[in-house]
């Protein structure tokens, strides 16, 4: 709406004014000039721009490596195939790439219980109503058993 005012009212308004005013061209205003600075100001905030620029491409190609690190662990630890796209990223972003440490927490907390969940013991305690103490007594005595039998033993 407010457009069309002024396009409808803007033109009349300058013929009324006479002229008065000199207005440049849009084409010859400098970059400089139309943001207000100088020109050595201007290239002074260009180049800051431009390293800003550099440091947030260079924070985001990281923070993308790191989450295909992520993506990568669970893919080996699930055998499942790999992405090309995820190894592109890792190597772009050099040899700074580690597990976040929190993750590396949680994983090594992971392992550790799957490693116990292998185990026999692991095993027997999914099993209900089973009395690993009395077990674990009954496992050394036999032991111990095998071991008095084995001294009176006349052929070792």
């Amino acid at each position: 709406m407010a457009f069309m005012v002024k396009q409808m009212v803007g033109g009349h308004v300058k013929n009324l004014t006479g002229g008065l005013t000199e207005e440049k061209p849009e084409g010859e205003k400098s970059e400089a000039a139309a943001a207000g600075m100088t020109q050595e100001e201007f290239e002074q905030y260009q180049q800051q721009l431009e390293e800003e620029k550099q440091e947030r491409d260079a924070s985001f190609a990281q923070k993308k490596a790191e989450r295909a690190t992520v993506r990568s662990h669970f893919r080996d630890k699930y055998r499942l195939p790999k992405n090309e796209l995820d190894d592109t990223q890792i190597q772009q972003a050099g040899d700074d790439v580690e597990l976040p440490t929190e993750l590396a927490k949680m994983i090594a907390d992971d392992n550790k219980e799957e490693e116990s969940k292998m185990s026999v013991l692991g095993h027997l305690t999914n099993i209900q109503n089973v009395d690993m103490d009395q077990l674990k007594d009954k496992a050394q005595a036999t032991l111990e058993d095998l071991k008095q039998s084995a001294e009176k033993c006349n052929l070792m």
